[in-house]
């Protein structure tokens, strides 16, 4: 192909006045529409005067004009660099000026700022507002319909995106064609995707879930999507009756059950709900299935990898594992010391290798040498184990590990227990500094509303259920857990939080 990922997602709908995006005002965008809008883009872009392989940095709200920046980054061979829309202009000018970006697009609310940002690394800035307005589509409104698609190869660099960088800078994972596409097609044969699927997209774009599983997918398979600018549990159960499919993080779908509107009936005509991001409580999965009949399917990726597993769409959806490798995707279990792969049922690190794994951090080759193996397997950072009927089970991140009086210990173990308690909605459990022990064990309860836990119950739960050296050394009740943008539990933050509790 003379451009893989353009050709393979967009470049097959040329022509077609198929449904592409609804959106929430009644409008469609047909898939020609936005192929078109995407090219008027891509003109822009190259008039102002960047080059293949330029880095293009987006910080605007959701909308179907920045979804068509993505598409026109594709065509004229850019590097798309999507930014998560809660960062400042201080952290923004570290991914601005690591990536070398030649151009920032962002909202017409950060522009003062921005500006002044791109004019001190001498970089050109365009805005783009949720409503499609700014400089970007002003000129683009004035630009040919058709662009000459940029000839690219699969290893070329097709997008950027940084990690969320919990211990250090952030580093920027370099994606290729080939990762993306390849991913793509991968799923839509795993999850049964048609031009009949109908997506609720309810997710961010700049953001691996979003953008290139939810997207890509939809795009691979020439099916169409309810384009939402975020979720909104009033807006989703609306649309619900003319979907297929609901893509999300376990948010959605907790959000959804305390909603006494989301019964069977309106989940009949749903052929698939899709789960990941952060790990999905178990009590949630069987709440799930009771209310509507359907099992979520819960998947593992992350931002170096797009896809590394997936529950079967036929077959059993195992609740707290994250399945079977995808096709073409080698997984193993290792030891964190020696590198040595691990006996099914040994807790240790996750690794991967296939296409779907990234090429490196940008302009970190220490980083990329210590994380990516010569025999292109990528430690993930991530603790599991593969039980005897081959599911994997995710324990946690390698950084999450507690390791108190010599014992390594794994939190997800006790947060099970703790989860199982009365009144408990979900846990986290953390180590932090102890003066005898190194590390010990603090537990962070979060209780179901309107429920006061009893501690004391809950510390016999786990003394009959857990060996000593695991045993919390105190619980603390709290209202919330602090999360990211897609709802992944930032342990770092509670860490820092209680980090002199024992030892002050």
């Amino acid at each position: 192909m003379a451009n893989p990922l353009y050709d393979g997602l967009f470049g097959i709908h040329a022509g077609k006045s198929t449904p592409f995006l609804h959106l929430l005002n009644g409008q469609t965008v047909t898939h020609q529409d936005f192929l078109s809008m995407a090219a008027q883009i891509a003109n822009v872009m190259v008039q102002i005067g960047l080059q293949p392989g330029d880095r293009v940095a987006v910080q605007v709200e959701k909308s179907p004009q920045s979804l068509a920046l993505y598409a026109a980054c594709a065509q004229a061979g850019l590097v798309f660099l999507p930014l998560n829309t809660a960062y400042t202009v201080d952290e923004l000018s570290y991914f601005i000026e690591n990536s070398g970006a030649a151009l920032i697009v962002c909202d017409g609310q950060s522009e003062e700022a921005l500006s002044k940002l791109a004019a001190d690394l001498g970089v050109q800035a365009e805005t783009l507002n949720a409503d499609g307005s700014g400089t970007l589509m002003a000129q683009a409104q004035a630009m040919p319909s058709s662009f000459a698609t940029v000839e690219r190869s699969k290893d070329d660099l097709a997008a950027f995106l940084y990690t969320s960088g919990t211990t250090g800078r952030s580093k920027g994972a370099m994606l290729t064609q080939d990762n993306l596409l390849s991913n793509a097609q991968t799923l839509v044969q795993e999850w049964r995707f048609s031009e009949d699927d109908v997506l609720i997209h309810a997710l961010p774009i700049f953001h691996t879930h979003g953008l290139f599983v939810a997207t890509n997918i939809t795009l691979a398979a020439g099916s169409c999507m309810i384009f939402m600018p975020k979720f909104d549990v009033d807006a989703v159960i609306a649309q619900m009756p003319r979907a297929s499919v609901l893509m999300g993080v376990p948010t959605f779908y907790t959000r959804l059950l305390g909603d006494d509107r989301f019964t069977k009936d309106l989940t009949m005509h749903m052929r698939l709900f899709v789960s990941g991001s952060a790990p999905l409580l178990a009590e949630t999965h069987v709440q799930f299935e009771q209310r509507t009949g359907h099992r979520i399917l819960e998947r593992y990726g992350m931002t170096e990898t797009n896809m590394n597993t997936s529950n079967p769409y036929e077959g059993e959806r195992r609740a707290g594992t994250v399945g079977f490798p995808l096709p073409g995707v080698d997984l193993k279990v290792t030891d964190p010391e020696t590198g040595n792969a691990l006996p099914d049922g040994e807790v240790g690190q996750i690794e991967v290798r296939g296409p779907n794994v990234f090429k490196g951090y940008w302009k970190m080759p220490e980083k990329t040498a210590a994380e990516l193996r010569e025999d292109g397997f990528f430690i993930t950072g991530d603790l599991g184990r593969i039980d005897e009927d081959g599911y994997v089970h995710i324990v946690g991140r390698n950084k999450d590990l507690i390791i108190s009086g010599g014992y390594n210990i794994y939190p997800k173990e006790i947060e099970l227990v703790l989860d199982d308690q009365p009144g408990v909605l979900e846990s986290a459990v953390i180590g932090v500094p102890h003066p005898d022990f190194g590390e010990t064990v603090l537990g962070v309860i979060i209780p179901e509303n309107g429920a006061t836990p009893d501690t004391e119950a809950m510390m016999e739960a786990v003394r009959q259920s857990l060996a000593r050296f695991k045993h919390p050394k105190e619980l603390v009740v709290l209202n919330e857990l602090p999360r990211n943008t897609m709802g992944k539990v930032q342990k770092n933050i509670l860490r820092d939080q209680y980090q002199g509790m024992f030892t002050a």
